[in-house]
């Protein structure tokens, strides 16, 4: 409650101050952009604990970002989000620059859209609502299930109910697909979350088969569970931990967790030695801490699920051999462990009992959108919100739609 009230306070004592939003470039890094606006490197970065320069590695290419700039277009803050619920926040006091990680002040709605089809699903949600991302997780749902290109018509119908959230106004992350409903051939085809499990069924309660991915070390104890935001209570302090780390000892073989392409491999301060391997369907994984990678592991280069890609090691800053292993879906950071799996789940007993009541509900929704014909509305948020102020007025922010 502190922070938030210091966020807040920083916020309104912005006088004549401009903001400006960008989008973080592929290939920039947290210090690179330091450099770039010359802000000090040494308590933005060398004097933070390593909890905090490691995290600052997972600023994620094309996210939004704000900048305050005063009339001498000397910076006064910066928020850079890590993930939905986290955010750097760098901010000028008394002369001197100070870092933080502190909640994201975000709305969350449930929104839904019915359309008839012209074209494709992709393009006619892109035409309807001018974004890729929604086109994205409804194609995506279906992807493996149904075949648009030979059994779709014009005229077929298709629904969406989903949750967005907003920052600043404006849609913020990754929507989160609630259920899909497409009509082909005369039937109706749903895919359903699953709320107890995060994960997507069809009608019958069976999972649907997104992605296959496997543990990247066999037998491995797992030390540190995924979270996007947790309160240190003694440091008193925001903390984010995007990965699952694997207890393992030194040289214990690392494996791909699926098929896809090594998208980098290097060494960075915070990760020391690490793997990016990029996979279908907008997932990518992440592989820190190795002691060396395996011979003939570069950039470009296809592996197959289950191959050694490197060992385990204790590189970059870390207390001891461990792997951070991160799972990310079109820049989103994600838990590895609700995703791992070697076989796609059939509920059962009382866990189908409880999807089938999720399931009543939704079918409801839908026949009822279905019914109302519920076009896409762009929610805006209240003229009474203000994030930036100048002493006089509410400062807008640039940043466009998505």
């Amino acid at each position: 409650m502190i922070r938030l009230f210091l966020f807040l306070f920083l916020a309104a004592s912005l006088f004549g101050s401009r903001v400006e939003t960008f989008r973080w470039s592929d290939g920039e890094t947290y210090i690179s952009f330091l450099e770039r606006n010359k802000l000090p490197l040494k308590p933005l970065y060398y004097d933070l604990d390593e909890d905090d320069q490691q995290i600052s590695e997972e600023i994620i290419a094309g996210v939004h970002y704000q900048v305050s700039k005063n009339d001498k277009g000397e910076i006064e803050q910066t928020f850079i989000p890590l993930n939905d619920e986290l955010q750097i926040h760098i901010y000028k006091k008394k002369g001197e620059y100070f870092f933080e990680t502190i909640p994201i002040i975000s709305e969350t709605k449930t929104e839904a859209l019915t359309l008839k089809i012209d074209h494709s699903p992709y393009l006619d949600i892109i035409r309807e609502t001018g974004s890729k991302k929604l086109a994205t997780i409804f194609v995506s749902s279906f992807k493996h299930s149904l075949n648009f290109k030979k059994e779709l018509q014009k005229g077929d119908t298709l629904a969406m109910i989903y949750e967005q959230k907003y920052r600043m106004g404006k849609p913020f992350s990754m929507p989160t697909l609630k259920v899909a409903m497409i009509e082909m051939n005369n039937k109706k085809n749903y895919i359903y979350l699953n709320d107890n499990d995060g994960r997507f069924y069809n009608e019958d309660g069976n999972e649907i088969e997104e992605f296959l991915l496997a543990n990247p070390i066999r037998n491995a104890r797992v030390s540190s569970q995924f979270t996007t935001r947790r309160f240190h209570p003694i440091l008193q302090k925001y903390r984010a931990h995007q990965g699952v780390d694997y207890a393992a000892g030194r040289g214990t073989p690392i494996l791909a967790a699926g098929d896809g392409k090594v998208a980098f491999i290097g060494e960075t301060r915070g990760y020391g030695k690490i793997i990016k391997l990029q996979h279908n369907d907008g997932y990518l994984t992440l592989y820190a801490h190795q002691s060396s990678f395996r011979k003939g592991i570069k950039n470009g280069l296809s592996v197959k699920q289950g191959q050694i890609i490197g060992y385990v090691g204790s590189t970059g800053l870390s207390t001891g051999p461990h792997l951070h292993f991160g799972l990310y879906q079109d820049g989103r950071a994600i838990d590895p462990l609700r995703v791992v799996q070697l076989a796609t789940k059939i509920l059962k007993g009382k866990e189908k009992t409880a999807f089938l009541k999720l399931k009543s509900n939704y079918d409801e929704s839908i026949r009822l959108h279905l019914k109302n014909e519920t076009k896409f509305e762009r929610i805006s948020m209240p003229d009474t919100v203000c994030y930036f102020f100048d002493g006089e007025s509410c400062v807008q922010d640039k940043l466009s739609p998505n």
